[in-house]
């Protein structure tokens, strides 16, 4: 009789449901909570060649937090490709209009660079205030 370890398939893999609340939370260590639930780096069965991740819920990203001086002087860059087509964007602009998105981009930087962080990211839901769409996944 051989022994042998069982690999985890895709029918092994269990997605549940989780809420974060951003309120007066750390950008950075809010992030790697985030991207570790993302990833199923917490679950038994966790392969990194499978998307083993749950669903997360982000509520009050509008109240999200950073350190020292980054407020005024964290940027955002996108660049389009033409000549001068570079933009930049301060966390402080952002904070007021676009909070999802200061989260989802630092959630999207921790996450491995392969072709299973567009699948981490589609479980990504942040919402700027309390209220959410998803109540009746926590309801039970």
């Amino acid at each position: 009789m051989k022994n042998f370890t069982a690999t985890t398939g895709i029918q092994d893999i269990n997605r549940g449901w989780y809420i974060f609340d951003a309120k007066n939370k750390i950008l950075g260590r809010l992030a790697t909570q985030i991207a570790s639930r993302l990833i199923g780096k917490d679950k038994d069965y966790f392969v990194p060649y499978l998307d083993c991740g749950d669903h997360v819920v982000v509520i009050n990203a509008a109240g999200v937090r950073v350190t020292g001086k980054k407020e005024e002087q964290k940027q955002y860059e996108h660049f389009s490709g033409y000549p001068g087509g570079r933009k930049v964007k301060f966390f402080k602009d952002l904070i007021g209009n676009h909070s999802d998105r200061i989260i989802h981009e630092a959630v999207s930087g921790m996450l491995p660079k392969n072709k299973l962080r567009a699948s981490m990211l589609k479980r990504l839901y942040v919402f700027p205030g309390e209220t959410h769409s998803y109540k009746h996944k926590f309801e039970s």
